[in-house]
């Protein structure tokens, strides 16, 4: 390799092929070491007795080709060819009491179908509809959209930026627990509280239903693997290479410069630059031996919250759930009585039916995942014991089904396939921190780096560089794209060169 223009990327996961694709387009000679034997990182899917796992894509930002997102997907190779469903639901809460709240997609409908279902709280579902007419102005327009229009887009934004920043950082600061507890409706409240996070900012709940109502999050026919094996091939068609089953043990540093990386088999590559895409604790604190921090860095890994970390129930079911409708995100219905999965309780179990998607199963058959936020710890202690941890496993996808059986009559002696991941597993394929499949939660206190992007580099070290959810709270897919280009532009930028996508 040329070594001025070389550089070695850790993780193969969205942000590493990301920049490794910009990195190719820029000409910079790339190789990528990936601990897995797969590309993608949590963008992942497995399969078992004919089923697949989807393990994370329920809608993609940027599916409409009018978003400036979808253009980031077409340099990167991801939406060529790509069927989208956009669904007219995003989810239901089903009370013990027989209601049912469902979460539209469309504003309007779902405007009327809240206001009807609790006129008592008029006020607060107002709130939240106009907190999303907020967001819609700036979805950005693709570069297909005539210029002019961009132009008068780009006004308009700014303009929008003006008159609505107070507004957007009162939200920013609300969370999902916060405004839940404005409601009168027990069921509402439910909803609020539990459609993603009670710690989470109402913020990006908002964004997610401007872009839903826009259309520009729709779900990929396929779901995450081909999407990961679609970066992996647009990477490998520029000369971008990737060593699989390659575990970084240590960056290598000499005269406060990372000039390369050893493997756990003791194996070493030198190279100009150094970037990680990998989990954010691993690199600065054991690859590099947190040698190279400060009280910034050091804040987000003893004070943020991250997303927490999860059982995640595949099953193969043969039933079609016709009766049940498409949704984004699934259902949540309410328990007979609480039960105690994992030392932790749950009142209410979250499905997500994947009959939308037919490649993800036989014909006539369905894959269905639940998913269950739980303690890391119980998992690392359980784990020493491999017997033991087995058999919990085991009894959690038994119980699971057991508890299915409440929604779903008959459910039991149609489940075909059982599979249980543990916040061990993230961790073994992904080295994600403490199994955490999305790194930092967006709250009250961390949501500046909304306006002020957290530092891809470290004090004192040259040549090195991070990128992916670890410095883009939020996580998801998007974060990895705009981490990478965010990246690339700043190396393009020290090497007197113009960014090219």
């Amino acid at each position: 390799m040329e070594k001025e223009k070389s550089i070695i990327i850790i993780g193969a996961g969205f942000a590493g092929l990301a920049t490794g694709i910009y990195a190719r387009l820029n000409g910079y000679d790339t190789q990528i070491f990936e601990m897995h034997d797969k590309p993608g990182g949590l963008c992942t899917s497995w399969e078992r007795k004919g089923f697949t796992i989807d393990g994370c894509i329920h809608w993609l930002v940027g599916s409409s080709p009018r978003s400036q997102f979808h253009d980031y997907w077409e340099e990167l190779g991801l939406v060529q060819n790509r069927e989208f469903i956009n669904m007219d639901e995003y989810m239901r809460i089903e009370g013990s009491d027989g209601r049912t709240l469902i979460l539209y997609t469309d504003l309007v409908r779902l405007e009327k179908h809240l206001l009807q279902f609790s006129p008592a709280d008029a006020g607060s579902i107002k709130e939240f509809i106009d907190g999303i007419k907020m967001c819609l102005p700036f979805d950005l327009p693709s570069k297909n959209v005539a210029l002019h229009k961009r132009l008068i887009n780009k006004v308009s934004l700014i303009f929008n930026f003006i008159i609505k920043g107070k507004k957007m950082k009162k939200w920013m600061n609300v969370t999902c627990e916060e405004f839940a507890g404005r409601f009168k409706d027990p069921l509402m409240r439910d909803l609020f509280e539990n459609m993603w996070l009670p710690e989470f900012s109402m913020f990006f709940m908002l964004f997610t239903f401007a872009w839903l109502h826009r259309k520009n999050a729709g779900y990929p026919v396929g779901g995450s693997m081909p999407m990961s094996l679609a970066l992996e091939s647009r990477y490998k068609s520029l000369g971008g290479i990737i060593h699989y089953n390659k575990k970084v043990e240590k960056i290598i540093v000499e005269n406060d410069t990372a000039v390369g990386i050893r493997l756990d088999d003791g194996s070493e590559y030198k190279t100009a630059r150094v970037i990680s895409s990998a989990d954010g604790f691993n690199t600065i604190f054991k690859m590099l031996e947190g040698k190279y921090i400060d009280d910034k860095i050091k804040e987000p890994y003893e004070k943020w919250k991250l997303f927490p970390p999860l059982i995640y129930i595949g099953l193969g079911v043969n039933r079609t759930f016709e009766e049940v409708p498409l949704m984004v995100s699934g259902f949540s219905y309410q328990l007979k009585e609480t039960v105690e999965i994992a030392n932790e309780k749950v009142s209410r179990l979250s499905v997500h039916l994947y009959h939308h998607d037919p490649t993800l199963a036989p014909a006539g058959k369905t894959s269905v995942t639940v998913m269950l936020q739980t303690n890391y710890d119980y998992w690392k202690n359980l784990a020493e014991d491999r017997k033991s941890y087995k058999k919990k496993k085991d009894e959690i996808g038994n119980q699971v089904v057991e508890l299915l059986e409440q929604r779903f009559p008959g459910i039991n002696s149609q489940v075909e396939m059982i599979n249980v991941a543990t916040p061990m597993t993230f961790e073994r394929y992904t080295g994600n921190w403490k199994g955490s499949f999305e790194g930092w939660l967006i709250t009250p206190e961390n949501s500046s780096v909304i306006m002020k992007p957290m530092s891809q580099v470290l004090p004192e070290l040259r040549n090195f560089y991070l990128c992916g959810q670890w410095v883009e709270p939020g996580g998801g897919l998007p974060s990895g794209v705009i981490s990478a280009r965010r990246l690339m532009k700043r190396l393009c930028k020290e090497d007197g060169g113009k960014f090219k996508a």
